[in-house]
């Protein structure tokens, strides 16, 4: 049995993404401990992972939700600022606290979201075996790949490669506040110097949810690289669709996550336009709108509205998406083989969306042109131009193929097992 520890941001798609992953893990036998802030332990739904606390002082309880809300609506540069900040600060929080609380908790190896860049600085640190889990797009850079912020297409081109050398500068500068923090913490453990996240990924094991079919092509990963598709939980099946959805019309379900829920105003654009269309519309908000702006959404055009949705269920049924290109949802719309329209918000959503694109899987429009005549537009192409359908069924093939939390556990225990032999071997050479 192996004693995993998980550190990762503590925002809901990526906790629920690395739990999938702990909890094959605990279905192997293994021992798994997530290591986080107090407010965490409240998102855990599997009750046999442990949970080890960090950031008493620095990240008390009631203090997560501050951080949230400004990850949803940074604003302008100054947001910008501060939710970068908020990543140095839980960066830092990590590198003082978690070697003590790994050694006391005796970990074995540890298992780091790549958005975390301590998880790899403290596992080299303690000399632990790193797994880097991209739950979001990977930090991998290659010169020819915009960074996963970056909302423009792949270009194999001088003048791409040039494009995305000058915008990574942008980046890395907008980013000093928190590779200060990085290249601080890498000096006080005595490592080589470092301030990227792709600088602190694992030498023996690196996961992707994204599948190489979605991603833009790829030539500078690493052989221990693994596109392994969406990291889903099997504690408990959702629940089936029970909205009576009416055959012969098409069936459209909108969502723009955990922490874009609020945004009435595009949910009420794109009411609208179904409407215009006579579709069927659910959207489902994740809790962020009052019961007096759910009854609005439905006299201008929606069908139904809920908080929750059970997503991959109401997916089967869908014949088009309507996303702020979460990576999740998007991943979940190509296994069931249907196309997006992709309206990109914040982190890496622009980059999914370029993706979509590229991948002739759905259209993309900036919310803020998301007009009701531009979304039925767009909306009216995805439904008549079957190309869009065909190329999400055929990538959803390749997603369904990819092995998901199972194949990632049983690449984790493969990869613990040749490093094992391989020490053996040294020791004894």
């Amino acid at each position: 049995m192996t004693h995993f520890a998980v550190i990762g941001p503590a925002f809901h798609s990526h906790m629920r993404a690395m739990e999938a992953v702990a909890g094959e893990l605990l279905r192997r036998g293994h021992r798994v401990t997530v290591v986080q802030q107090a407010d965490v332990a409240a998102m855990l739904r599997d009750p046999r992972l442990g949970f080890a606390q960090v950031g008493t002082g620095s990240h008390p309880p009631g203090s997560l939700q501050a951080v949230i809300d400004r990850a949803a609506r940074p604003g302008g540069p100054w947001g910008i600022r501060r939710v970068i900040a908020d990543m140095a600060s839980a960066t830092d929080m990590y590198c003082r606290e978690a070697p003590a609380v790994l050694r006391a908790i005796g970990a074995d190896c540890i298992i780091a979201d790549q958005m975390e860049p301590a998880g790899g600085l403290v596992a080299e640190y303690l000399g632990l075996p790193l797994v880097s889990v991209a739950c979001a797009l990977p930090v991998n850079r290659e010169a020819l790949v915009p960074l996963p912020v970056m909302p423009w297409r792949y270009r194999p081109t001088p003048w791409g490669e040039q494009l995305n050398l000058h915008s990574s500068g942008v980046y890395d500068h907008a980013m000093q506040a928190h590779a200060r923090v990085i290249a601080r913490h890498a000096a006080a453990f005595g490592l080589p110097p470092r301030q990227r996240l792709d600088e602190c990924l694992s030498p023996l094991l690196q996961l992707s949810q994204t599948t190489p079919g979605f991603d833009f092509p790829r030539n500078a990963l690493p052989e221990h690289f693994h596109g392994i598709g969406p990291l889903r939980s099997t504690l408990a099946g959702e629940p089936p669709m029970d909205i009576p959805v009416a055959p012969g019309r098409p069936f459209l379900f909108a969502s723009l996550g955990t922490l874009q829920g609020d945004r009435f105003g595009l949910f009420r654009r794109i009411a609208a336009a179904c409407r215009e269309l006579d579709v069927q519309l659910l959207i489902a908000h994740c809790g962020r709108l009052n019961a007096s702006q759910e009854r609005r959404l439905l006299e201008v055009g929606a069908s139904w509205v809920t908080d929750f949705a059970p997503q991959r269920a109401v997916l089967a049924r869908a014949d088009v998406v309507i996303t702020h290109a979460g990576l999740n949802t998007v991943l979940d719309a190509l296994e069931a083989g249907v196309p997006s329209l992709v309206l990109p918000i914040a982190f890496d959503q622009p980059g999914v969306a370029a993706r979509v694109v590229h991948a002739g899987v759905g259209l993309k429009l900036d919310p803020r042109l998301a007009s009701r005549r531009r979304i039925v537009q767009r909306l009216r192409r995805l439904l008549r131009e079957p190309g869009f359908a065909q190329r999400a069924r055929v990538l959803g093939d390749e997603v369904r193929a990819a092995g998901g939390a199972v194949r990632a556990a049983q690449l984790i225990e493969a990869a613990l097992d040749a490093e094992a032999l391989g020490l053996q071997r040294a020791e004894h050479g």
